[in-house]
């Protein structure tokens, strides 16, 4: 189990006015980022790509799936491969990761979320959030799971009755596990970490990644039923 988490004050807020609350999430990791002392190391932890020159700096990074450029010293965040508008949410979410790495190597170790520092805390958000959308979209037919969470580059796992792997980011593989259940036991559905998440991430931030990775799986799963 790693250290006692250091990002408390980089946490994700949970208050009703979100955009004010994000704002000011935003705004202060922008200030941690931009106050480091050595960015190129800092990326070397995170295993991002840093590009530097005489006046500017761009940092490359793969977030579920796709790739998004931070241009410093604006501290602009877009998708590397569309004009789309990236969400508040998940710029806080790539700043926390670039600033609260630390560069351990994964451990290999799996554990579960309540597991975390802090994680009780956010355990009754985290089953209503992110394992009951799972579960009651995915957990009689487990198998699309597999097909559908290619977009954010899952892969096959060896966990429970039917398992992926999706990287959120490079030091942060998440695994989502079902269980078929039977007569006796309904479906049961479950999200493992490596064991030095808290080295990258807050508890409270892995919460809303799990949250995002959740629905965009529901929203998959609709649009492909929703198919002719």
């Amino acid at each position: 189990m790693p250290g006692e988490s250091k990002h408390a004050f980089f946490s994700l807020p949970d208050q009703t006015n979100y955009e004010i609350a994000y704002g000011l999430a935003f705004r202060l990791a922008v200030e941690k980022l931009l106050g480091l002392p050595d960015i190129s190391a800092q990326c070397l932890k995170s295993e991002s790509v840093c590009l530097v020159d005489n006046v500017s700096s761009t940092i490359i990074l793969k977030y579920l799936g796709r790739t998004y450029q931070v241009s410093l010293p604006q501290v602009a965040i877009r998708f590397q491969d569309s004009a789309e508008e990236v969400e508040l949410r998940d710029k806080i979410l790539i700043l926390h990761y670039l600033i609260g790495a630390k560069g351990t190597p994964l451990s290999q170790r799996l554990i579960a979320f309540q597991e975390l520092i802090e994680g009780a805390n956010y355990y009754p958000s985290f089953i209503k959030r992110a394992i009951k959308p799972l579960l009651d979209n995915y957990g009689t037919q487990p198998d699309k799971l597999l097909e559908l969470s290619r977009e954010m580059e899952g892969n096959k796992a060896e966990y429970g009755d039917f398992a992926v792997t999706i990287p959120a980011f490079a030091r942060i593989p998440i695994t989502l596990v079902f269980w078929k259940g039977d007569s006796e036991f309904p479906p049961n559905a479950n999200v493992l970490f490596d064991s030095t998440i808290l080295d990258y991430l807050s508890a409270e931030d892995v919460n809303v990644v799990c949250q995002t990775i959740a629905w965009r799986l529901v929203k998959s799963l609709k649009r492909q039923n929703t198919r002719p």
